[in-house]
């Protein structure tokens, strides 16, 4: 077994590194989707410490801020889902792809493109006769119509299916994608 060999580091270079200027923040990689994301992230992260503050510090809990949290917490999953198939950061198997040839890689990539929009496209069908079939239900302790959540939900499907359309004519055009080329992606906004 050979021997690993460490660079020792001090303190010293370790407190220089935060001082050192990166220059401004690159906010180009992020899509108005993730934005909005974010803004209900931190309206649910709201009601967890209100639901907190008003049941372990005055003793007296607000009912409707679990629903509103528990609601917010499915729009930011499927928010998320949709920044990471613009950024194609799902869960993939791309070992394959180191042990086969260019020519199967390729083929079995743009197999994986077509289902993976074939997929978003029939969510996309099935959330809309869904939404047709509930959308008069009433949340349970405001009285909004439960069909906010839901047409979130079917929006954010819809913009996975754009977003998976948009990444396979990017692989297309580009000649390979990230299962095959995974370090090409590296640091990649698109």
């Amino acid at each position: 077994m050979a021997q690993e060999h460490h660079t020792q580091v001090t303190t010293e270079d370790i407190a220089q590194a935060f001082e050192e200027d990166t220059g401004p923040a690159d906010l180009s990689p992020y899509s108005v989707e993730d934005w909005i994301t974010l803004a209900v992230f931190w309206g649910m992260a709201l009601c967890v410490f209100l639901q907190f503050f008003t049941r372990y510090v005055m003793n007296n809990s607000l009912a409707w801020t679990e629903e509103i949290a528990i609601n917010c917490l499915v729009v930011v999953v499927f928010g998320g889902a949709v920044m990471c198939v613009r950024m194609s950061r799902h869960i993939q198997v791309d070992v394959l792809y180191h042990y086969i040839s260019p020519r199967l890689a390729r083929v079995l990539s743009i197999t994986v493109d077509v289902v993976r929009i074939a997929f978003f496209a029939y969510a996309v069908k099935l959330l809309w006769r869904y939404v047709g079939i509930v959308s008069r239900e009433r949340m349970v302790t405001i009285d909004l119509p439960r069909s906010i959540i839901f047409y979130t939900v079917f929006a954010a499907f819809v913009l996975m299916l754009l977003r998976a359309l948009q990444v396979a004519w990017g692989n297309w055009r580009r000649g390979y994608s990230v299962l095959e080329r995974p370090g090409a992606f590296d640091g990649m906004g698109e």
